[in-house]
């Protein structure tokens, strides 16, 4: 399974417990998996459509709970383009379908005139229980999450620019939480790519569990990746003084060749011995060999005298 049917299967195992929180998640999910369908004489049949059977049993048993309903159930192939299995709730005219649309903002009236809503309704979204619930529903229907192994992506497939701005508003409200829009192949994707939001969000809606697999991946991740940069300038480092050793002792022996290394005070013969005896030691680890030991900077200017006193000479 992938991470995000985990989280799905997770948040498929909370119900909320106060009422105005059912009611919530039930309209967020309704608001992006529900397609409404004339019944005849005005009236309408709401069908309710999810690839993930948990999520399926999971807003039977909400509807039922909270509106005190048998919904019906079928299932249906994915089709020639999709894998897998369709699970479809309906809500007949005869279970109160017009009360349902209504009470979750789906269904309202403008000018004497039903119309359906293509926003969030605000009135659903009175307490930070509501919102949090509201957008568990959203996620159960159109979101997604990559494993953190792969990426940090968190996203909402959304039909209209009204519901992905809405949608943005929404998840602004909580502390520290950002989101940006992109449309893409006429939809409107509301994303982040932050880890710590992501997290912050799984556990905003619920899905606990997640929240610490996707923080061991993500501790790991981090841990490789600062061992890579430690391992990585240790190398750079490494480069550096090897590179510096070759071009001192390449300057010491054309000094020797040149019969100019005796004219050099008897401490930077010293240390010139020392280079050519350790090529691959720092000069601090140099300054810590000689007899007394020396500190780096008295190192490096021995080993300037060096340098300039081969600076003419040539192989």
């Amino acid at each position: 399974m992938s991470f995000s049917s985990d989280t799905k299967n997770e948040l498929s195992r909370t119900t909320p417990q106060k009422k105005a929180e059912q009611l919530a998640e039930i309209a967020g999910f309704l608001r992006v998996s529900g397609s409404i369908r004339l019944a005849g004489s005005g009236r309408f049949r709401l069908i309710i459509k999810t690839d993930n059977s948990a999520v399926a049993r999971h807003y039977k048993k909400l509807i039922q709970d909270y509106f005190s309903i048998e919904t019906g159930l079928e299932v249906e192939s994915g089709g020639t383009l999709r894998k897998g299995y369709v699970y479809a709730l309906s809500v007949g005219p005869e279970m109160r379908s017009e009360s349902i649309l209504r009470e979750t903002g789906i269904l309202l009236v403008r000018e004497g005139n039903n119309y359906i809503s293509d926003g969030i309704y605000p009135g659903i979204l009175r307490t930070k229980g509501c919102r949090k619930a509201y957008l568990r529903g959203l996620f159960m229907g159109i979101g997604t999450v990559s494993s953190p192994d792969k990426g940090y992506q968190l996203e909402f497939v959304c039909n209209t620019e009204v519901l992905a701005n809405d949608l943005r508003k929404l998840i602004h409200t909580f502390d520290d939480l950002s989101v940006k829009i992109t449309e893409r192949k006429g939809k409107f994707v509301v994303y982040m790519r932050k880890a710590e939001y992501i997290s912050d969000t799984l556990a905003i809606m619920g899905a606990h569990s997640q929240v610490l697999k996707y923080e061991d991946v993500r501790m790991r991740k981090e841990l490789m990746n600062r061992t890579m940069r430690i391992t990585n300038c240790d190398t750079a480092n490494m480069d550096r003084t090897l590179e510096a050793s070759y071009r001192q002792m390449e300057a010491i022996r054309r000094l020797k060749s040149a019969g100019r290394f005796g004219r050099l005070p008897a401490k930077v013969q010293e240390l010139a011995e020392m280079r050519l005896e350790h090529p691959e030691a720092s000069l601090a680890q140099l300054g810590e060999m000689m007899n007394p030991p020396l500190k780096k900077s008295g190192v490096n200017g021995r080993m300037k005298k060096i340098m300039d006193a081969a600076k003419d000479l040539v192989d």
